[in-house]
């Protein structure tokens, strides 16, 4: 018996860029119980601070409690311990889905995820997953864990959705409740429950899928789809690149035709673009189809770092700039602008190759967070308002189009190559653009 909508407890498992917008959104109307693995990440929420800058402190701060809140209560209860998940009856797993070195999908955060949750399932609890996964993930992998644990009957002592997360660090315009969500649910009267939870909170509406499978599929082609289309507009950088044609003014005037797709060349890294179409590549090759189109967007998208790299030493030598040794800047290292997301950030790729040619390169991004710079990815990098000198190198290359990169006074000289990656600087202001 499902627990009437009016009398639900909420527990969301996984406080990061996709949970805690979400459970700052439920916390207005319901009783919510936040939990995650870290323990400073929980700290900083009780305190009002999220450091990655989804939620506005004032808005937070508003909506965070310091103890489990009742069910006639609201409010967040940000916490690292698991046994305040023990009184929900509706649990939202929104813990990151990341590949392993060889790009094959890491199910273990959700699976460790619904072993936390099944050690407090009850008959008629509802189980919502929001991760980002192939079709067939949610009932073929996760719930066979969650009745194992639980000991409960899935579709007959508790029930389970999947509603993708749909987040986009860093925009402020585009909000978890402004966008539209998907929703689909393990029976017919699940899914219209799950339905109209989300509804309570999503006030651009709905669309509830046929079944979870649909909903999960729907997701990893929509990170996909985006994927292929990038890796094309990248093939043709490198190809009009050959040819002595400024990409960016081909694609300004191709894009005055009203069906033409305006995607850009650039980096692909962060949460899901660099990463989702594997998990959709690995449940095709489990059915025996070889998806050649996906996999090659990746790997076309996946040689850009090399190739920035490569243009840019290939203009050193082009001004006669000594190579080894040599003194190169790296504006920005973030997956994407004016956010402190790193995750999957592929600015590293330029870094390595460009280091491979004994060149001195330094990295200067005032969003990122130097410290989980050097933890996720070894390498040290300078952040704050000040920028390094521009004269002291040979090259710049601009990354990421943080706003803060304006105010810079970037010009090409005889003595230094400047390189945009995103066509963010005037043209006459550099030596080549993807």
């Amino acid at each position: 018996m499902l627990k009437p909508i009016r009398e639900v407890k909420i527990g969301i498992i996984g406080l990061g860029y996709v949970g805690l917008p979400l459970a700052v959104e439920f916390a207005k109307k319901f009783p919510v119980v936040g939990y995650d693995i870290d323990k400073k990440r929980v700290i900083d929420l009780l305190d009002g601070r999220d450091f990655t800058l989804e939620v506005e402190n004032e808005l937070l701060q508003s909506v965070v409690v310091r103890q489990s809140p009742n069910s006639k209560g609201k409010g967040l209860f940000p916490t690292f311990e698991s046994s305040e998940l023990a009184d929900c009856n509706v649990y939202i797993v929104t813990v990151p889905t990341p590949t392993d070195r060889y790009n094959r999908p890491v199910l273990t955060p959700m699976l460790k995820a619904s072993e936390n949750i099944g050690q407090y399932l009850q008959k008629g609890d509802v189980v919502i997953y929001e991760s980002t996964v192939y079709p067939g993930v949610t009932e073929e992998e996760c719930v066979p864990v969650l009745e194992k644990v639980s000991g409960l009957k899935y579709n007959s002592d508790f029930f389970a959705g999947y509603s993708p997360e749909r987040i986009n660090p860093g925009d402020k315009e585009h909000t978890v409740a402004k966008i539209l969500k998907v929703t689909s649910g393990s029976t017919p009267e699940v899914a219209e429950y799950v339905d109209q939870l989300y509804r309570q909170v999503i006030t651009a509406g709905t669309h509830k899928a046929s079944s979870i499978k649909v909903a999960e599929a729907a997701k990893v082609i929509e990170n996909s789809q985006r994927d292929i289309n990038i890796a094309f507009v990248n093939e043709l950088s490198k190809i009009f690149n050959l040819l002595g044609i400024d990409t960016q003014e081909v694609l300004e005037a191709a894009g005055t035709k009203w069906n033409f797709l305006k995607f850009k060349p650039g980096l692909v890294g962060g949460h899901c673009i660099g990463v989702d179409p594997f998990y959709l590549a690995q449940k095709a090759q489990e059915v025996g189809y070889h998806p050649e189109i996906i996999l090659a967007g990746r790997r076309l998208n996946d040689s850009m770092g090399k190739h920035v790299a490569t243009e840019v030493i290939k203009l050193m030598m082009r001004k006669d700039l000594k190579v080894i040794d040599s003194k190169v800047l790296i504006l920005g290292f973030t997956f994407k602008e004016d956010c402190p997301d790193v995750r999957n950030t592929r600015v590293i790729d330029i870094y390595q190759e460009l280091k491979s040619f004994d060149m001195e390169v330094d990295v200067y991004d005032p969003w990122a967070n130097p410290a989980e710079v050097k933890h996720e990815y070894g390498i040290s990098i300078t952040s704050g308002d000040h920028a390094p000198e521009l004269s002291a190198y040979s090259a710049i290359i601009l990354a990421v189009a943080h706003r803060q990169f304006n105010a810079l006074s970037i010009q090409k000289s005889p003595q230094q190559v400047v390189f945009d990656v995103k066509g963010f600087l005037d043209k006459e202001k550099v030596d080549a653009r993807l």
